[in-house]
């Protein structure tokens, strides 16, 4: 496709193939392999912006280190694109994030070189200290660096990784890929504080002429640079903060400038112990829409890469986003109820909350990557009368499972969690599906499990939750549409724990929660043009069920399905069942949802039908239950 444009690039299959080249061609085959990621992305869409943002530093890592036997540790890991391709890759990038493809995030069943799966953020740290701590244990020389995005130093794991590889004395690199970004521009004191070391104009005069002056002296420049480094808390008066942890910083260099980077890598290699390397780089470097508008351009789906345009899949009008409808919502709900707050952990745009945030900013929080905190701040808000809508992504809020447990259900306080991207979202793959929400939350006294079947439910389900005397609430729905174009209609309250009967029948009985009801309705359709009915009720809520409808259920039908988007281990097909059991009804159960097994990446509607749960898996389950 691509043949002749990377002459240099085509050379290069795996690190060692980067060694054997000059140093001096180390910018061209930058070059190269930024275009390689801007003509591939732009037709086979994926996370954009960050990769282009740390090419050099990919080049110089692999330039430098004994790759795959030293160890690189990408944080979050939509930053290692680079990184695929020059480690045998790059002929399978065409299948990135498709089905059965290349994933996209560090995975180690796939690559040697993928010293560890990433797709959270903040986790680099902890697993490169790992790694360094079994070296020098098994008496290895072995490097290992961590390579974590200032967005993800926000993430307390980042901390107390650093607080323990400060004692340790392992031989470990971190780099922190200071770019000002993580999806949305990055908040809080610590991007205050590395805006304040960067900016420090003082230090950054004399680092800047030692190397100038010193460009043909390399032993005199290093030994300058050391000297630099070593009176730069002095200039700076509080660059302490890694040195505290007792890291020693280097830095700031330019993350754009490879030979300088290979040179400072090389340094570093040297010198024993926990070391922090600041790199300041851009994120979506080289390609100006994607400076330009760096949220936008974190993953932009197809585009023109010749005039920037995105390329949208319809014009017609489309159903909303969920993450719409919600940041929609609340605005309203706001307006009504001033004791309504939204938080959100680094998300504002991805899940919506960014329009309450420009309209409301006093009332709306992005409290940086750090769901943990978000949970616990949502509970002290909570404490004092407001009612938080903490809306995180239900993979990242596993990683405030605790919070959710101690400081917000056990005090029954009334906190609103909207857990955005539920089920399975597509090709972000097993790191981001939200397929436990369900069973980790129905199993916590005081929680209120709900999930809307679309757009107008979801309004209706945000205005219930907040009303007085609620408890413990959370409300999960899909990444992406929904099926109702016009949602905005009045709120309307749903009483706790009570499902909707859509459909009657008599042959079966379905039992269906969120989105995937809709999934039933074509089902039912199609199965009742064959002389088949059943019975579809949307539960609504996991928990507390509808218990007075699972009697009626129980009394009527033998034979159940159970629909849903989530695990099935768990899940709500598992409280229905063991409702049967525990009430003495001999009712068999058939669960649909996610399996017990890790679901790989690809096309949500694909990863659907190969879960069993797509209209088609529902209407085959359906007919060999009724015709036996």
């Amino acid at each position: 496709m691509h043949q002749g444009k990377y002459p240099l690039l085509d050379t290069v299959d795996f690190p060692l193939d980067l060694k054997r080249l000059d140093k001096r061609l180390l910018p061209e085959v930058c070059r190269e392999v930024r275009d390689f990621i801007i003509d591939e992305v732009s037709e086979n869409p994926g996370h954009f912006g960050a990769s282009l943002g740390v090419v050099e530093l990919t080049v110089a890592l692999h330039y430098v280190y004994n790759t795959p036997y030293d160890k690189l540790v990408w944080d979050v890991g939509h930053q290692a694109y680079a990184h695929k391709i020059l480690t045998g890759r790059r002929k399978l990038f065409a299948c990135n994030r498709r089905y059965q493809g290349i994933s996209g995030f560090p995975k180690m069943s796939e690559s040697e070189y993928d010293a560890f799966g990433t797709g959270h953020s903040s986790t680099s740290i902890s697993a490169a200290l790992g790694l360094a701590v079994a070296a020098k244990m098994q008496g290895e020389q072995r490097q290992v660096v961590a390579i974590i995005g200032d967005g993800s130093m926000t993430g307390g794991m980042a901390f107390e990784g650093m607080n323990n590889a400060g004692i340790e004395k392992s031989n470990l690199l971190v780099i922190l890929n200071d770019n000002k970004m993580a999806i949305d521009p990055s908040v809080g004191a610590l991007n205050e504080y590395l805006t304040r070391i960067t900016a420090s104009p003082v230090y950054n005069r004399v680092k800047n002429e030692v190397w100038q002056r010193t460009a043909r002296l390399k032993s005199i420049r290093l030994f300058l640079q050391k000297t630099i480094i070593a009176v730069k808390s002095s200039i700076l008066r509080q660059s302490n903060l890694f040195e505290a942890l007792n890291f020693r910083y280097f830095g700031p260099v330019d993350g754009h400038d490879v030979l300088q980077l290979v040179s400072t890598l090389e340094m570093m290699k040297n010198i024993p112990g926990p070391k922090l390397l600041h790199v300041l780089t851009v994120k979506g470097k080289g390609y100006k829409p994607a400076e330009e508008n760096q949220t936008l351009w974190h993953a932009p789906g197809t585009f023109d890469r010749n005039t920037g345009e995105r390329i949208s899949a319809s014009k017609a009008e489309q159903p909303p986003l969920y993450q719409h409808v919600f940041g929609e919502t609340i605005v309203e709900l706001a307006e009504q109820n001033d004791k309504i707050v939204g938080i959100t952990p680094a998300m504002p745009t991805g899940s919506s909350l960014n329009i309450m945030m420009e309209k409301m900013p006093h009332r709306a929080f992005d409290v940086g990557i750090a769901e943990q905190h978000a949970v616990t701040f949502s509970a002290g808000l909570a404490a004092a009368g407001k009612i938080p809508f903490c809306n995180i992504y239900s993979s990242f809020m596993q990683r405030g499972y605790d919070s959710i447990i101690h400081d917000v259900a056990l005090q029954n306080l009334h906190v609103v969690f909207c857990l955005d991207r539920s089920g399975l979202v597509g090709e972000d793959g097993a790191t981001h599906h939200g397929a436990y929400d369900v069973a980790y939350l129905r199993c916590i006294p005081n929680m209120v499990v709900a999930a809307p079947m679309n757009e107008v439910e979801l309004r209706n389900m945000m205005y219930t939750a907040q009303l007085p005397h609620r408890r413990t609430f959370s409300i999960r729905y899909p990444r992406g549409s929904g099926v109702t174009v016009q949602w905005q209609k009045p709120f309307e309250e749903i009483p706790v724990g009570k499902a909707r009967l859509l459909r009657s029948g008599s042959h079966l009985a379905v039992l269906s929660l969120g989105h995937a009801g809709n999934f039933v309705e074509q089902a039912a359709r199609r199965l009742e043009e064959e002389g088949i009915y059943v019975m579809h009720y949307d539960m609504r809520f996991a928990k507390p069920l509808d218990e007075e409808v699972l009697r009626e259920v129980g009394r009527r039908f033998s034979r159940v399905i159970t629909v849903e988007d989530g695990a099935i281990v768990g899940g709500m097909g598992s409280a229905v069942a063991e409702f049967f059991t525990e009430n003495g009804y001999s009712v068999q159960v058939t669960r649909l949802g996610i399996p017990d097994r890790f679901v790989e990446h690809g096309p949500m509607s694909q990863l659907q039908a190969e879960c069993g749960f797509d209209a088609a898996g529902i209407y085959r389950i359906a007919k060999t239950m009724v015709n036996g």
